[in-house]
């Protein structure tokens, strides 16, 4: 997710969808010492215990192929001020993988181990060190082989994106394969791909008996997805949240968000976001539509304007 899921996505994500736990945009580790403030500026909630505003737990995420390396960084992010770390095993976009990073390691179970256990034993043992692995590289062969190797390194808990670096984000997710790997390892395993809507997870919760569950894109799409996953599991009604919310959310992030983008790139992450929600909202897509080719601060703030008519 990264250039996706910031610290003000997070932080309104956090607030109205009941969400657990927040991860951060993976940090890219390479030979280079990085300083305190490339920490905060991937994750600003470790100047505040490491939570977002309303008090959700924010887990940091590092990306790297040198054991040594990400062991020293993860030992500096603690004392920043980060309460738990994660490695990222999982992304499969080219430019990472041709550079030691995400899911190209997962061709070698043996050095998911290494770079684990060099984590591990740099921790203090109270901080928490989960991974996210996808089932494999070129196949899905090598599904348990990395699961297993992440659990001999020392993580707690387990990730599984239910595809292969091949795989890419075509459907379908292949959650049997999270099941397996479940039942085989004493970690907790969070089930990942693929879970857009409340019949989705009733069915990736049936196949793979986890109790813990991702959301990457599908919360981009439905915003209240936990929340009605949560209604559901606890047996109260929960009506969805409606466009007028959506929309009062898209203005909050474009007014916190205004200041950060040159004049040029004004309103292009709202128009990203429009793009993941159309998936839910018809509404949306129709939003996008207008406001596509709008630029300048005023048309953007035109455009908003019947959605919050609306809202109110």
């Amino acid at each position: 997710m990264e250039g996706v899921i910031d610290h003000h996505v997070r932080k309104l994500l956090s607030e109205v969808s009941g969400i657990d736990q927040c991860v951060t945009e993976f940090l890219r580790i390479t030979h280079t010492k990085l300083p305190q403030r490339v920490f905060l500026r991937i994750c600003p909630e470790l100047a505040n215990n490491a939570r977002t505003a309303n008090g959700t737990p924010v887990k940091l995420q590092l990306l790297g192929g040198n054991p040594e390396n990400i062991a020293y960084h993860a030992a500096k992010a603690v004392e920043f001020g980060a309460q738990s770390i994660d490695l990222n095993f999982g992304c499969p976009a080219k430019s990472v993988n041709n550079s030691d990073g995400g899911a190209c390691l997962l061709r070698e179970p043996h050095r998911v181990e290494s770079i684990v256990d060099a984590v591990r034993k740099a921790l203090p043992d109270q901080i928490p060190l989960s991974a996210k692995i996808r089932l494999g590289y070129e196949d899905r062969s090598s599904y348990l082989d990395n699961a297993m190797a992440a659990q001999n390194g020392g993580a707690d808990t387990l990730a599984v994106h239910a595809r292969s670096k091949v795989d890419g984000y075509k459907p379908p997710a292949y959650w049997e394969y999270i099941g397996e790997i479940r039942e085989k390892t004493s970690m907790r395993v969070i089930a990942n791909g693929d879970i857009w809507t409340l019949k989705d997870f009733i069915r990736c919760r049936e196949v793979t008996g986890c109790d813990a569950f991702m959301f990457g894109r599908s919360l981009l799409a439905t915003p209240d997805l936990p929340n009605q996953v949560r209604a559901y599991c606890t047996g109260q009604a929960y009506s969805p949240m409606p466009w007028s919310q959506v929309a009062a959310l898209l203005w909050e992030y474009y007014l916190v968000t205004k200041a950060d983008y040159p004049a040029k790139h004004l309103g292009n992450r709202i128009k990203q976001w429009l793009v993941y929600l159309s998936q839910t909202y018809p509404q949306a897509r129709t939003f996008f539509d207008e406001l596509k080719r709008r630029r300048s601060a005023d048309e953007i703030e035109a455009a908003f304007a019947p959605q919050l008519a609306t809202a109110a």
